[in-house]
């Protein structure tokens, strides 16, 4: 199926867009930019339904995770338009799949795992991985991952490197010099299928399954 441009394929059309958009909005904490392609016919979305939706989103803010850039496909979807409610024009009735690429930077990574929200990580990744706690700093030189943490007994922070790639599902890091690994902690509604660094920058791809 063919898709859709949501500016020049009618009201209905016009509505669910402007709907998905809002929804959308409503899961993340902040969207810079974001563009929706819909794929399916109009007597399909009369019927509520609709085959898929392509998404490319950039400066989003997920869960206080910010991602730098995110491409997104979801599967068919399920869902119920109601024009008269402007601020909710469309409800989402099943779950629904999505896959794709993201892309966060190690800067913005660093800071994210600073927060009150994923110091935990930052913490356990230390932990698992060095021995110390708590994290110190997070970069990416081109494809390695290198962290410090911080030692009480001198002023010199412990610094070590780290390749990164996808494995059962979700993120392995593994220690150049000793071969230590630790797989992250993942939600189980997401299975990461590829992962790897480059140019300052941490790149997945994956897919997901959505609850609305």
């Amino acid at each position: 199926m063919t898709p859709m441009n949501a500016n020049s394929s009618g009201p209905l059309l016009q509505l669910l867009s402007n709907g998905l958009q809002i929804w959308i909005r409503g899961q993340c904490d902040d969207v810079g930019e974001l563009k929706l392609k819909l794929q399916g016919s109009a007597l399909q979305l009369l019927r509520g339904k609709l085959e898929g939706v392509s998404l490319t989103a950039r400066k989003v803010s997920f869960q206080k995770l910010p991602l730098l850039r995110a491409e997104l496909k979801s599967g068919a979807l399920q869902a119920h338009i109601n024009p008269s409610n402007p601020g909710q024009p469309i409800q989402l009735s099943h779950p629904f799949t999505i896959d794709g690429e993201v892309v966060l930077s190690g800067a913005d990574l660093n800071r994210a795992l600073a927060s009150d929200r994923w110091r935990w990580l930052g913490d356990l990744i230390s932990e698992q991985l060095m021995g110390l706690t708590p994290l110190q700093t997070l970069s990416i030189d081109d494809d390695l991952l290198e962290l410090q943490a911080a030692v009480i007994a001198t002023q010199d922070p412990v610094r070590a490197r780290f390749g990164l790639q996808a494995a059962e599902g979700t993120i392995q890091i593994t220690q150049l010099e000793s071969g230590k690994s630790f797989l992250l902690p993942m939600d189980s509604g997401i299975h990461i299928d590829k992962a790897n660094l480059k140019a300052g920058q941490l790149i997945l791809q994956g897919k997901a399954t959505v609850s609305p």
